[in-house]
C-alpha cells in the first residue's frame, strides 16, 4: 500500500471539505488511491447537501460583472445562513463566477443558469459549483435573483 502523506490528506480535504479524519480513513480504505478518494469524498458530500436544503439563507452578497467591453453588466445575488461564510473566499469565488457565467450566457432565470455548463469548466454543471461550496463551508447555498443588460438588446 502507498504511504499517505499528510500533505495528500490535505490536499484532498482542500478539494473535498471533507474532515481530516474521513479522508485518511477513504485513502487507507482504497489503499492510497486519490482519485478514487476525490470520486467518494466529493459524492459523500453532495449527498450531504440534500439536508440542507430546508435552512433558511438570510445572508449573502450581491456580485457583479462588467465585461471589458462595457456593453454587458450582470447582477446575481448568492445567499448564505451567515454572514461569516457570506465573507468566505469560496463563496466569494462562487459569486465572481457566477456573475461572470451570466454576462457569458445570458440565462433566463436561476434553474436556467444552474443547468448551464459552466463556462471555465464546461465538464462541469453551475448547480455543481455551488453544490461543491455547500459541502465544503457546511451551510445552505443558493443563488436568489439575476440580472443581465446589454447595450442595444
Amino acid at each position: 500500500m502507498k504511504k499517505i502523506s499528510l500533505s495528500i490528506i490535505k490536499k484532498l480535504r482542500n478539494e473535498t471539505g471533507a474532515p481530516v479524519i474521513r479522508v485518511k480513513k477513504v485513502l487507507e480504505e482504497l489503499r492510497g488511491d486519490e482519485l478514487k478518494a476525490v470520486a467518494v469524498l466529493k459524492k459523500e458530500g453532495f449527498e450531504k447537501t440534500s439536508k440542507r436544503n430546508d435552512r433558511q439563507t438570510n445572508q449573502g452578497t450581491i456580485f457583479a460583472y462588467c465585461h471589458h467591453s462595457g456593453k454587458i453588466v450582470s447582477v446575481v445575488e448568492v445567499l448564505c445562513e451567515t454572514d461569516f461564510v457570506a465573507r468566505n473566499e469560496l463563496f466569494t469565488d462562487l459569486g465572481k463566477n457566477l456573475s461572470m457565467q451570466v454576462a457569458s450566457m445570458n440565462p433566463k432565470n436561476t434553474d436556467d443558469l444552474l443547468n448551464q455548463d459552466f463556462i471555465k469548466d464546461p465538464s462541469k454543471k453551475v448547480v455543481d459549483l455551488v453544490k461543491e461550496v455547500i459541502a465544503k463551508t457546511g451551510e445552505n447555498v443558493r443563488v436568489g435573483r439575476l440580472y443581465r443588460m446589454e447595450i442595444g438588446k
